[in-house]
């Protein structure tokens, strides 16, 4: 079985609420562990992830172990990164073993191919803030340059702050946030040979039928989903009940 989640968003909400999110996906990853081949993170794992070349963020010291875990079992972990935790480096992959992606990434998996994504940054030529936001987050110059200059608790403090409001601005989401990631599926697939096609970022849970098979995932804060898909080639989505 190969396993498929995004926007666990780690380290967001009261303590409470943090240690609730986390013993789900702990719960999820113990499924993973019983029959998966691999596991695709895809991207906003954690609420707020900046990393320093010898200082990473406190906690989650028991998902990154179960994901070691899981690596070590020899289940293929991979991330691709999404717009809160795009600032990764070296130390998911030297200190867990997982695959890492920065760039949306096509995988052939049980006969299928599939395409996987976070979703920010994709069908956003009219927006051109975003654009230049988006840019600017990316540089690799800006992100070494604050790395430098700003102190951890710092940069943690006002990245936790900037996450929170990015977070929230989703509010209540309805079906059309959906359509600039169907529009560019159903254009992407005009020169590509996609049998799927795999989001989050959205925070809205939906299975797209046409014109391409879209899935997108939801923020496990409100309504936590996975999609599986079996050796068959056959693709689920599903809703984690409280």
């Amino acid at each position: 079985m190969h396993y498929f989640v995004s926007d666990i968003h780690l380290g967001s909400g009261d303590v409470a609420t943090q240690r609730r999110v986390e013993r789900t996906f702990l719960d999820f990853l113990d499924k993973v562990a019983a029959d998966g081949e691999s596991l695709f993170l895809v991207g906003d794992i954690f609420d707020f992830w900046f990393e320093y070349k010898r200082v990473v963020p406190k906690g989650f010291v028991r998902v990154l172990g179960r994901l070691a875990e899981l690596c070590d079992r020899g289940v293929r972990v991979v991330m691709l990164t999404g717009n809160h935790d795009m600032w990764v480096g070296n130390y998911l992959t030297e200190e867990c073993g997982i695959e890492l992606y920065t760039t949306p990434q096509t995988f052939t998996l049980a006969g299928k191919r599939l395409f996987v994504a976070h979703g920010d940054n994709m069908n956003i030529g009219g927006k051109p803030l975003l654009r230049v936001m988006n840019a600017m987050f990316r540089s690799k110059g800006l992100r070494k340059v604050a790395s430098w200059l700003i102190h951890p608790d710092l940069f943690m403090r006002f990245g936790q702050w900037w996450s929170g409001k990015s977070r929230k601005s989703h509010g209540v989401q309805s079906a059309s946030v959906l359509n600039p990631l169907i529009e560019y599926a159903a254009e992407h697939s005009k020169s590509h040979s996609v049998d799927y096609y795999i989001f989050g970022h959205l925070h809205f849970v939906s299975d797209v039928k046409e014109p391409t098979r879209t899935l997108f995932m939801g923020d496990w804060h409100s309504q936590p989903s996975y999609i599986a898909l079996d050796n068959n080639g056959i693709i689920e989505l599903n809703i984690i009940k409280g």
